[in-house]
C-alpha cells in the first residue's frame, strides 16, 4: 500500500510540475515577446525623433545633442546621407567594429526597400532601427539606431529567474500538501485494506483502529462493522458445524455421503467401526470402487436412476461375521431442484435379527442337543430296569454310558449358563496384569499329554514375557477352547502350534493346526451358537457347539477381536487380537 501512496504522490506532483513548467515556458515567452515588442516600438520612436530633429535642424548644430542622446539611450546613432555615406556616428556601443557596422547597415538597406516605414532587424546580437529623413521634400539620408541585445538578455534572465523560483516554491508547497493529503486519506485506506486482507484470510478478529479520519470515517466504520458481522456469522457457522459434526460422528448408525459425481465425501465413525475400514480406502473415491459389497452398489445405482428414497434390509459379510442392516438411502436435492448427491444410513439390526432368530431356534437347538443324551440315559435306564442290571458287566457298561451322557448334558447346560452370563450387560471381567506367556505355557502343559496320546506335535512359541491387562481365568477359557478344537480336528501325525507375539499397537496369539480345515463359506458362521462344521464328529467328540461363541464374546469383552484363516485339508489358524493398554507397575 505504501508503494501505491508513493505512486499516487509522484503522479500528482509530476502532473502539477509539468503543468507549471509548460505555464512558465508560455509566460516566459509572452513576457519576452512583450518586452521585445515594447523595446522595438520605443527604439522606433526614438529613431523617428532623431529623423525629425535632422529634418528641422542642421547636422552640425545638433552633433552634441545627438551624442548626448546616444549616451542617454544606450544606443549608437549613425546618420547616412542618401548615398549611404556616413555623415555622423556616435561611436561603437557593442562589440562590432565600424567597418562591420557600416557593412551590416548597407546590407540591410540593400535587402529592404525603405519607404515611409522604418526597418527593424537583428544582426550579430544588435538591433538595428533605420528610419529615413528628408529635407525640403526630398530624401536626405538615413538615421540608424543600433542597440545591443544585452538588456534583452538581462530582462529574459530576470523573467526566468522569477519563474523558476516561483515554480520551485510551488513544487515544495505542492509536495508538502500532497504528503499531508495522502497521510490524511491514504493511512485509513491502508489500514482498511490490511484489515480487508486479514478478513479474506479468515481472521475475522481484525479491526481498523478507531480514529477520526474525517471523510474516510464511513469506510473505517463500514469495514469494522463488516468484520464484526463476519465474526458473528463465523462463530454461528462454527457452532453449527461442531454440532453437526458431533451429531454425525456420535450417531449410532453408519452414515455415508456421496456427491453428485458418485464420489464418497464423508463417512462417520460408526460406519468405520462397523465395517472395520480405513477412511483412506473410501474417501474421495467412486462408490463403485470403494464398496466391497455388490448389494450396496446396486442400491446406490437404483437411487441415482430413480431419484427416490429406498429402504432395504441386507445381510452382509464383514470379516468373519455376517451382519444384518437396514439401509436407508435418499437423494439430496438442493434449492431449484439441484441434484447434490446421496446419503446412505446403515442401521445395524444384527442383534435384533439374532434375538428374533434365537426365539425361533433356541427351543429347536436346545431340544435337539438335549435329545441325544436324554434319549441315551432313558434308553439305557429302561434296559437296566428290564433286567439287564442283574448282569454286572452289562450294568457297569450301561452305567458308565449313562455317566458320560449325564456329564455331556451337564457340560452343555454349563456352557449355556456361561454364554448367558457373558452376554449379560452387568458381566464384568476381573482385570489384572497377566503374564500371557506364562499363562499359555500352563495351558500347553495341560494339553501336552493329550497331544502325545493322539500323536500330534504340539508346540508353544513366545520369545519373551508378554504382559497385558485381562482376566486370567477368562483368558484361559479362551485358549483352552481354541486348543481343544485344534487338537480335536487335527488327525494323527498333525501339528498344533500356539504362537504369541507383541506388536506396536496390539498383542497377537495364533493357534495354528494342520487339521481338516473349514470351507470359506462357513467361516462367518462358526461363531454362531450350536453351529458345527462337522456335526457328526463334533457330537462324537463331546462338543456342545457353544465353545467358539463363548470365545468370541470373551475376546470382545477384552476389547479385542478374532480372525480366522483356513483351507480345507490344510488346516486352520485362529488369531486373537488384544489392543495394547497401559501396563500396571
Amino acid at each position: 500500500m505504501t508503494s501505491f501512496r508513493s505512486r499516487l504522490l509522484f503522479g500528482l506532483v509530476t502532473l502539477i510540475v509539468t503543468v507549471l513548467i509548460c505555464l512558465g515556458i508560455l509566460l516566459g515567452q509572452l513576457f519576452k515577446d512583450f518586452y521585445v515588442e515594447t523595446m522595438n516600438k520605443r527604439m522606433e520612436k526614438e529613431a523617428k525623433t532623431v529623423a525629425i530633429l535632422l529634418k528641422n535642424e542642421s547636422l552640425d548644430h545638433i552633433r552634441a545633442d545627438l551624442q548626448e542622446m546616444s549616451e542617454a539611450l544606450s544606443s549608437r546613432i549613425t546618420v547616412l546621407d542618401s548615398n549611404e555615406k556616413t555623415l555622423f556616428d556616435t561611436g561603437h556601443v557593442a562589440h562590432i567594429s565600424d567597418e562591420d557596422h557600416e557593412r551590416i547597415i548597407r546590407d540591410i538597406l540593400h535587402k529592404n526597400r525603405l519607404n515611409q516605414f522604418s526597418i527593424i532587424e537583428k544582426a550579430d546580437d544588435v538591433y538595428y532601427y533605420i528610419v529615413s529623413f528628408s529635407k525640403d521634400g526630398q530624401n536626405a539620408g538615413y538615421v540608424v539606431l543600433s542597440s545591443p541585445t544585452n538588456s534583452l538578455k538581462k530582462v529574459t534572465q530576470q523573467i526566468w529567474g522569477v519563474l523558476i523560483s516561483s515554480l520551485g516554491t510551488a513544487i515544495i508547497v505542492i509536495v508538502l500538501l500532497g504528503l499531508k493529503i495522502t497521510d490524511q486519506y491514504m493511512k485509513p485506506i491502508e489500514a482498511a485494506t490490511k484489515v480487508a486482507f486479514e478478513l479474506a484470510k479468515g481472521n475475522y478478529k481484525a479491526r481498523v483502529p478507531n480514529a477520526k479520519y474525517n471523510e474516510t470515517g464511513m469506510l473505517v466504520h463500514s469495514i469494522n462493522r463488516l468484520a464484526h458481522n463476519l465474526q458473528e456469522i463465523s462463530k454461528a457457522q462454527e457452532m453449527q458445524t461442531d454440532r453437526l459434526h458431533t451429531l454425525i460422528e456420535n450417531v449410532g448408525s453408519g452414515l455415508i455421503l456421496i456427491d453428485r459425481r458418485g464420489y464418497i465425501n464423508l463417512i462417520n465413525r460408526a460406519f468405520k467401526e462397523i465395517f472395520h475400514i480405513r477412511p483412506v480406502d473410501y474417501l474421495y473415491r467412486p462408490y463403485a470402487e470403494a464398496f466391497a459389497h455388490k448389494e450396496i452398489v446396486q442400491l446406490v445405482n437404483e437411487i441415482f436412476m430413480k431419484e427416490t428414497k429406498v429402504r432395504k434390509q441386507m445381510l452382509l459379510t464383514i470379516g468373519i461375521e455376517r451382519k444384518h442392516f437396514e439401509v436407508y438411502g435418499a437423494p439430496i436435492i438442493g434449492t431449484n431442484d439441484e441434484w447434490k448427491g446421496i446419503v446412505l444410513v446403515f442401521h445395524d439390526i444384527t442383534e435384533l435379527k439374532k434375538l428374533e432368530q434365537m426365539r425361533k431356534d433356541f427351543v429347536a437347538n436346545v431340544s435337539h442337543e438335549l435329545k441325544t443324551p436324554i434319549t441315551s440315559i432313558k434308553g439305557f435306564a429302561e434296559t437296566l430296569l428290564d433286567g439287564a442290571m442283574k448282569d454286572e458287566r452289562t450294568l457297569e457298561h450301561f452305567l458308565s454310558i449313562i455317566w458320560k451322557e449325564s456329564e455331556r448334558l451337564q457340560t452343555l447346560v454349563q456352557d449355556l449358563l456361561d454364554l448367558s452370563k457373558i452376554e449379560q450387560q452387568e458381566f464384568q471381567l476381573h482385570m489384572e496384569t497377566v503374564d500371557l506367556t506364562h499363562l499359555l505355557h500352563e495351558i500347553a502343559i495341560m494339553f501336552q499329554r493329550k497331544a502325545e496320546e493322539k500323536g500330534i506335535d504340539f508346540r508353544m512359541h513366545a520369545a519373551k514375557s508378554i504382559y497385558m491387562e485381562g482376566d486370567a481365568n477368562r483368558l484361559k477359557q479362551i485358549f483352552i477352547n481354541l486348543i481343544t478344537n485344534a487338537l480335536t480336528y487335527t488327525p494323527k501325525g498333525g501339528q498344533v502350534e500356539v504362537i504369541a507375539e507383541e506388536q506396536e499397537e496390539e498383542t497377537l496369539v495364533h493357534v495354528k493346526d494342520t487339521g481338516i480345515g473349514i470351507e470359506e463359506a462357513e467361516i462367518p458362521r462358526i461363531f454362531e451358537r450350536f453351529y458345527r462344521v462337522d456335526k457328526a464328529r463334533s457330537r462324537h467328540s463331546g462338543g456342545t457347539g457353544l465353545g467358539l461363541a463363548i470365545v468370541k464374546h470373551l475376546v470382545e469383552a477384552h476389547h479385542g477381536h478374532i480372525t480366522v484363516k483356513s483351507a480345507v485339508g490344510k488346516g486352520t489358524t485362529f488369531t486373537v487380537h488384544f489392543p495394547k493398554q497401559a501396563r500396571r507397575d
